[in-house]
């Protein structure tokens, strides 16, 4: 089974996207004729129409669309979920992991649908300060939550494999809302639990 889903592609998008592909390829000096790349037109144009497809979703009906009555008022934390964005700056990827916290106020989600929300902020061409606080606000304003708390750390490959050339250089960023703003005692807790 192929990992890109086919009914995202617009075909008409696609093929507009391949073309204007073929004439990067001409522009860096290379032959879009040639047999190796006589498919990368497509094939760039269908993973770029992947790599962004959170354009398509929306973070609040991810977790509207499974919200329950919960009296529970503990932290739940879903950590270590997996990102992999697309810098807006030079179209290169950066990959790492986002950790989200909430503090239920009579209203839970599933816990599937943090991780959906990570996903449909990481598919967009992207800075992870935006995308950190992106993620927070969608949370804070879908479920109405006693606060929320994101911290995302990842790889930025235009850091890594261009420019600087620092290939172990992590950037962590976060995002902090109701009582993990106002209270020490329950950032620290969740702090600690991301260690």
């Amino acid at each position: 089974m192929s990992y890109e889903k086919e009914e995202l592609f617009d075909e008409q998008t696609t093929g507009s996207i391949a073309d204007h592909v073929r004439e990067i390829l001409r522009l860096l000096g290379e032959d879009p004729e040639r047999e190796g790349l006589l498919k990368t037109p497509t094939r760039v144009a269908k993973s770029l129409q992947f790599l962004t497809q959170g354009y398509a979703q929306s973070g609040t009906e991810q977790i509207q669309c499974a919200m329950f009555d919960e009296k529970y008022r503990q932290m739940v934390l879903v950590k270590d979920i997996e990102l992999y964005s697309m810098c807006e700056h030079h179209l290169l990827p950066f990959i790492g992991k986002c950790h989200v916290a909430y503090i239920p106020d009579g209203k839970i989600t599933g816990l599937s649908k943090i991780a959906r929300v990570v996903e449909t902020y990481a598919r967009r061409l992207q800075v992870q300060e935006r995308m950190t606080v992106e993620i927070r606000d969608c949370i804070q304003n879908a479920l109405r939550p006693l606060g929320v708390a994101v911290v995302i750390e990842a790889m930025h490959t235009c850091m890594s494999i261009r420019g600087v050339q620092k290939s172990n250089a992590i950037t962590t960023t976060s995002a902090f809302s109701g009582v993990f703003l106002s209270s020490a005692r329950t950032r620290n807790e969740f702090l600690n639990l991301i260690k």
